[in-house]
């Protein structure tokens, strides 16, 4: 018989407002909007000599950190191949074919991400949490699940594996 361990993090203050915006196929572009965001994390992993898999509040802390950054922002995507985004250092510009917002710089979150879903927000979170607790506590998970609400039931997930 083998044995996976594993932690979830669903704490009720993880969790952001935030305002952004999408494109779907054929070039539709949807209104500026936001969301109350709740994030979860699941790590997974052996169990080390302590008999757990990540320190809780290691985990907890990263995660509070990732969601404060997000907080009261809007998220704006540098990756898409149609939305331009310049920041100059006292504002953020993004354009989208003839739509254009500026956005004070101090209020927005530029992501390394072609859309600002909530599925490529989960990676974004995820690859933060596995940076911040490698920096944190010398280990870097292997395997971690990232998922964030948008609308009270309507997650996107993703699953990061030997990142």
């Amino acid at each position: 018989m083998t044995e996976t361990y594993w932690v979830r993090i669903a704490k009720d203050n993880l969790v952001f407002s935030a305002g952004h915006f999408i494109t779907f196929a054929g070039g539709t572009c949807e209104r500026v909007h936001g969301h109350n965001y709740r994030v979860e994390a699941e790590i997974f992993g052996p169990l080390d000599e302590n008999h757990y898999v990540v320190d809780f509040i290691a985990a907890r802390d990263a995660l509070a950190q990732i969601v404060g950054e997000l907080d009261h922002r809007m998220l704006l995507p540098t990756a898409h191949p149609q939305i331009h985004v310049v920041a100059d250092g006292k504002e953020v510009t993004a354009k989208f074919e003839d739509r254009r917002w500026v956005f004070p710089q101090a209020e927005c979150v530029l992501l390394p991400v072609p859309n600002t879903t909530t599925e490529l927000l989960a990676r974004y979170v995820g690859r933060r949490l596995l940076d911040l607790l490698q920096e944190r506590t010398g280990v870097r998970p292997q395997h971690l699940r990232i998922a964030i609400d948008e609308n009270y039931g309507q997650w996107g997930v993703c699953e990061l594996r030997g990142e």
